[in-house]
């Protein structure tokens, strides 16, 4: 059985969540690879709002990309914060990942401007607020850490959830962050704490305050 508080299982913790994390992001440019040397146009399997013919894109929005710059801002902060997600709280990412997915789908298709829609960055939106929120919420050694890694790479993607641009779905954003900040609220207990570190001093204190059996 492993010890969680093992460096070594902490650190295969980390290797799988970046692979996974990694997996999604080449899926994602394989999907586009797809598209432009077959020189076909995906946008349509995009969330429509409102239109029967759009709810297909609900499940394929998020793996297509206007353009590989548009993939190319979303690939960096999928890797970065779904490693974080996935290491810090596994047992949270599989419902944040689910409900950010597909309820994220449908607020855009029940809210959004008439447009289609598409790309990951409402998941990613979703993932990042979920980590800034949590680590607020918890306030142990990782959670912090993990927040504070977040926010200094990533905060400035927070002003993504207000209108910008017209081709950018700002509604996905807000959809996406949300959700991420409700279900940190309501999964913080989910995951257990990591097992703090006891430290030699604190080691030193127990043996002083231990009472020696007489005669010894």
């Amino acid at each position: 059985m492993h010890n969680p508080s093992d460096p070594a299982t902490d650190r295969r913790r980390l290797r799988r969540a970046f692979a996974v994390a990694l997996s999604f992001a080449l899926l994602l440019w394989l999907i586009k690879l797809a598209e432009f040397l077959g020189g076909f146009d995906f946008s349509h399997f995009g969330i429509y709002p409102r239109q029967l013919n759009g709810l297909f894109g609900i499940l394929t929005a998020p793996f297509i990309h206007g353009s590989f710059t548009h993939l190319f801002a979303n690939t960096a902060p999928t890797i970065v914060i779904g490693t974080m997600l996935l290491y810090g709280y596994p047992l949270s990412a599989r419902v944040l990942l689910a409900i950010v997915y597909i309820g994220g789908g449908v607020a855009v298709w029940l809210f959004a401007r008439e447009a289609y829609h598409i790309g990951a960055s409402g998941i990613a939106f979703g993932m990042l607020f979920f980590v800034f929120t949590i680590g607020a919420l918890r306030w142990d050694r990782r959670a912090i850490a993990l927040s504070l890694v977040v926010f200094l790479l990533y905060g400035g993607m927070i002003w993504g959830v207000l209108p910008s641009t017209p081709d950018v779905s700002f509604e996905s954003h807000m959809s996406g962050a949300l959700i991420g900040i409700v279900l940190a609220f309501m999964l913080r207990h989910r995951d257990p704490e990591p097992p703090r570190k006891q430290y030699s001093w604190e080691r030193e204190e127990e043996d002083d305050d231990y009472e020696w059996p007489s005669g010894l």
